[in-house]
């Protein structure tokens, strides 16, 4: 078995961090199925800009959409849904065989709606019902917007993709957000078999501590956080209301590690990926990083459940002058504001696609 292969073996699932229709259309997706076990898939606006903005694969789709009177958000979500679920068709059979665990594929409401509640969930319930599709994942951020209207999604069915995660305490008031949708539903009869992920962003971490601390914390912080959340959501399958709701058939709401290339380049290219191993997680990887891993990556054991030595590292990055809680705030802010850049640049790429149809504009 080749690394990525063993780690699926682990009890970890790999998800793939990009999509893209050259991916669908040249069997790679596929491939990377059957032999890199990849079991689900990620995208967000940054990953959309990407493929659409800066290739041609797109274009006669976005030429005959706007022929048809569609612009802006509502042509590039058709765009985005065709290809989800597309993808989703290839996970399906996992899907199956895992009971709905593993097997989806992730969509992002707009990042223009991160501040208000009320809009996101209008949102999430108007993409879950357009894409009609058993395995998609609404991603919604974890913002205090955000988290409120995670609880509402839930409680209305709507499977949730929990991202821009950074901290314990940003985990928890996500995680809480789902066991409230979920009793909710047992209260109101209904099936509590509504699936969440709770992404949360690893490498960031490091970047924005680079050349702030001694050169013994380098490349640290990330994984501190990751194994310190790790720990509270393991303590978490161990509450009483968590047996209560399993009891009922509620499926957990599982750790997604994002954000996991190395960003270093003196440093091993599958440096999060092997440090984050962990059963009844999941790991999304830019396809960069897949490859290496599979390629060249090694398993040195999983990640310990009590957390090991997260909290000595922490308390080092204190010491250098690292306050945990006013960057985990800062990073989630900046995702948030960086999603938005990717949305602007992506909906401004398709208007110029669309250029060659509007009367009197010669073609670029």
């Amino acid at each position: 078995m080749n690394a990525s292969q063993q780690l699926h073996a682990l009890g970890q699932s790999l998800w793939l961090d990009n999509i893209s229709r050259d991916l669908l259309d040249s069997g790679t997706l596929q491939r990377y199925c059957d032999e890199l076990s990849v079991t689900g898939l990620t995208s967000n606006p940054s990953i959309f800009e990407q493929a659409i903005g800066r290739g041609t694969a797109y274009d006669a789709a976005i030429r005959q959409k706007s022929a048809a009177g569609k612009t802006g958000e509502a042509l590039f979500f058709e765009l985005a849904i065709e290809d989800l679920t597309r993808a989703a068709a290839i996970f399906q059979p996992l899907h199956a065989a895992s009971g709905g665990l593993d097997g989806w594929v992730s969509l992002e409401v707009s990042p223009l709606l991160a501040d208000d509640a009320a809009a996101t969930l209008a949102e999430a319930k108007r993409l879950h019902a357009q894409a009609a599709c058993p395995n998609l994942l609404i991603k919604i951020p974890g913002t205090p917007a955000g988290v409120k209207a995670i609880e509402e999604a839930i409680f209305a069915g709507v499977p949730v993709n929990v991202t821009l995660l950074f901290s314990r305490e940003q985990y928890i008031a996500a995680a809480d957000a789902y066991w409230r949708g979920i009793q909710r539903r047992i209260e109101a009869g209904l099936d509590p078999r509504v699936v969440s992920v709770a992404s949360i962003f690893i490498s960031r971490w490091d970047v924005a501590v680079a050349g702030q601390v001694p050169a013994n914390l380098g490349n640290q912080l990330g994984i501190a956080i990751a194994r310190r959340i790790y720990k509270a959501a393991c303590q978490r399958q161990g509450y009483s209301a968590w047996k209560k709701f399993a009891a009922a058939g509620a499926l957990p709401q599982r750790l997604l590690w994002a954000s996991t290339g190395t960003k270093d380049p003196q440093m091993r290219d599958t440096l999060y990926v092997e440090a984050l191993a962990a059963p009844g997680t999941i790991n999304t990887l830019p396809e960069k990083t897949l490859l290496a891993f599979a390629d060249h990556g090694e398993l040195n054991g999983v990640m310990p459940e009590d957390g090991g030595d997260a909290e000595g590292v922490l308390a080092d990055f204190a010491l250098a002058g690292i306050d945990i809680a006013a960057l985990a705030t800062r990073l989630q802010r900046d995702g948030a504001l960086s999603f938005v850049k990717s949305w602007t640049d992506l909906l401004a790429a398709i208007s110029e696609k669309c250029r060659p149809l509007t009367p009197g504009v010669p073609a670029p």
